[in-house]
């Protein structure tokens, strides 16, 4: 079983994915990330883990996901199934997907 764990020169892909969204629309973007990762992205070869993060406000959603390589997350970006998800959140929300590397980590 793949969990979340943070650290550095791990050699994760990280695909940080804010969505700026209204208050009234914002867990219905939830439930569309959730379906696409149960449905699609949890099946697609590299798939570590998947965060879905809401803000206090209602006014984003941050989507956390890591991947074993940069190559995974554009091979997933490109199927059909993908997009499709890709293409429902986008007509609730404005998305700013980044890749990311861990650059430090600190615990108290």
């Amino acid at each position: 079983m793949s969990e979340t764990i943070i650290s550095e020169n791990d050699g994760i892909a990280t695909l940080v994915n804010v969505f700026e969204v209204e208050k009234e629309k914002q867990q219905q973007l939830v439930d569309i990330l959730n379906e696409g990762v149960e449905k699609v992205m949890k099946n697609r070869p590299g798939f570590i883990s998947v965060n879905i993060l809401v803000s206090k406000d209602g006014t984003r959603v941050i989507n956390y996901a890591q991947w074993n390589s940069p190559e995974d997350i554009q091979a997933t970006m490109a199927d059909p199934e993908a997009q499709a998800y890709a293409k429902k959140a986008g007509a609730l929300a404005t998305a700013s997907p980044s890749l990311y590397s861990v650059a430090s980590v600190h615990h108290a």
